[in-house]
């Protein structure tokens, strides 16, 4: 998973990961707005999920000690993060912020 992870987030492209747990109640509220995230964004984000307990290691190596835990990655640096459920407004301002 790490080296295909470092090829989807090395991308022009926003690219927002969603660390989640499938037994996170707040994970499953964020689960609908990011789908209406990219509804509104199209292409110009890809979000993508990591399930925390299948992808420990991933998990450890960005700190993620909560879920959920959203970061936003532009040519393979991080340059947002933010534990727990945003509006979908507010996803979308950060995401255009960071194109």
């Amino acid at each position: 998973m790490k080296s295909s992870f470092k090829n989807i987030i090395d991308s022009d492209t926003p690219v927002l990961v969603d660390f989640f747990a499938d037994w996170c109640g707040p994970c499953k509220m964020l689960a609908p707005i990011l789908k209406q995230v990219k509804d509104e964004l199209g292409d110009d984000v890809k979000i993508v999920k990591i399930d925390v307990d299948k992808n420990q290691p991933l998990a450890g190596t960005y700190n993620v000690r909560g879920v959920p835990t959203m970061i936003l990655f532009k040519n393979g640096k991080q340059v947002w993060r933010q534990s727990g459920v945003l509006q979908k407004n507010d996803i979308v301002q950060i995401v255009k912020s960071n194109s």
